[in-house]
């Protein structure tokens, strides 16, 4: 069986999305590293909505054009 490959990008953005709330809330302040790391998911989390952008796009194109 093939997976949706939408579904697994959703799964990627939510775990990455997890992650970045947990280093909100840490106590204290967050090292270089620490901010470093966030800026870099948060890079990583704008592709994969484009990615998601592209992939829906498609679909309805396709959709669209069957309709014609």
């Amino acid at each position: 069986m093939m997976t949706d490959p939408a579904s697994g990008i959703k799964r990627e953005v939510l775990q990455l999305i997890e992650l970045q709330i947990e280093t909100l809330r840490r106590e204290g302040r967050l090292t270089d590293s620490d901010l470093q790391q966030y800026r870099a998911r948060s890079g990583e989390i704008s592709r994969l909505y484009r990615e998601l952008d592209r992939i829906g796009r498609t679909r309805v194109n396709r959709q669209f054009a069957r309709a014609s």
